[in-house]
């Protein structure tokens, strides 16, 4: 346990627990306002811990990215949502043992991930709920239509070994600023009301409208056909929801903290944080800002990065960072920067700093 983050062996990544408390409850406040549920996704923090503030703080369940995750969030959560389609017989056996004793739902848009889901839970004895993934303009995975929509949902309505659920969307295209995003919710609504029309008429019933982002969560009263919302990032913020506006500086509750470990170049330090730390990811709304934030010098730019360097541009500081001088780092998208961590450092007002296991690193499967 270390008494000082310049104790820490860098690169090492540090979180605020302070910073993480006030972003869960400042969440869901709003979503208590405006009669929305919230589940939040746990591919950001991939922590046990974490993710046990946010259901104290009246989260209905957790969402997840994979299986591996879904398995180590059920040590404290007994309502799980695999936002992703299981079309492989081993992912869906391991799906369907973890609905033994507890509600577990995935996100499908397809019949060979229905077929393969439903073939686990009757050879597990147990029942996976399942909701219509429909594509609401990002253009990733989802059905492409209502009426794509109602077919697949009539069959799962009729599979044995499955239930149908609902819809889930996600609007992950929608990175206007928070005040302009009216026009772009207001077509998921559209959509999203014209799907869940033809299952009424059909004596379907969604029970769970599962969408939001991060980027659009504080406007999901625009989509008010929502259940709940899925937002992860939220929980601890990057500068992609800093230059998106979806947040200040102060709520940003993970940095990376390095060390200057050259100055050879003229005009340049080098960090001892690269890409596998950082990752390479520049942000969406701001490509050119470079490969993080540097707290102590907001005018460094992080131009490149190789595997365990990070190459800062100091050519617009006031001064030249020194050979062994600490910088602190807020990354450009935190959720793969986790992914990264075996351990993070948990800080508290006045105490010790402590250690956090990411329980769900490297859970990819």
């Amino acid at each position: 346990m270390m008494n000082n983050v310049q104790q820490l062996q860098t690169p090492a990544m540090v979180i605020d627990r302070a910073v993480v408390q006030r972003n869960i409850h400042h969440l869901a406040e709003y979503a208590k306002k405006v009669g929305l549920k919230i589940r939040p996704h746990t591919k950001t923090h991939k922590s046990r811990q974490v993710a046990a503030m946010q259901l104290e703080a009246d989260a209905i369940g957790l969402a997840v990215a994979k299986v591996g995750e879904a398995a180590i969030m059920s040590a404290v959560c007994d309502d799980l949502l695999l936002a992703y389609p299981p079309v492989d017989a081993a992912r869906a056996t391991q799906l369907a043992a973890l609905a033994d004793g507890r509600a577990v739902r995935s996100a499908i848009d397809s019949t060979q991930a229905l077929e393969v889901a439903a073939a686990a839970a009757r050879s597990a004895q147990t029942t996976i709920g399942l909701l219509v993934d429909l594509d609401v303009g990002l253009g990733r995975t989802g059905v492409q239509s209502p009426g794509e929509a109602l077919a697949l949902a009539r069959a799962i309505d009729s599979t044995v070994g499955v239930q149908l659920d609902g819809i889930l969307v996600y609007p992950g295209h929608v990175w206007d600023p928070a005040d302009q995003q009216r026009p772009a919710l207001t077509a998921v609504a559209a959509l999203l009301e014209e799907t869940l029309d033809l299952w009424r008429r059909d004596g379907l019933e969604a029970k769970i409208v599962s969408g939001g982002s991060t980027p659009t969560a504080y406007q999901s009263h625009w989509v008010p056909q929502y259940t709940e919302i899925r937002p992860g990032t939220y929980v601890y913020n990057d500068m992609n929801t800093v230059h998106g506006g979806y947040c200040e500086l102060k709520d940003c509750a993970a940095r990376i903290v390095c060390t200057v470990m050259s100055d050879a170049v003229p005009g340049q330090v080098v960090i001892d944080a690269g890409s596998k730390t950082l990752t390479s990811d520049r942000c969406i709304s701001a490509p050119e800002s470079g490969h993080g934030y540097v707290a102590e010098y907001p005018e460094a730019k992080i131009t490149h990065l190789s595997e365990e360097h990070g190459q800062v541009d100091v050519t617009a500081c006031d001064r030249k960072p020194a050979i062994g001088e600490r910088l602190t780092v807020v990354p450009n998208h935190i959720c793969p920067c986790v992914n990264l961590q075996d351990t993070v450092w948990w800080l508290r007002p006045d105490q010790p700093l402590e250690p956090m296991a990411i329980d769900a690193r490297g859970k990819i499967t």
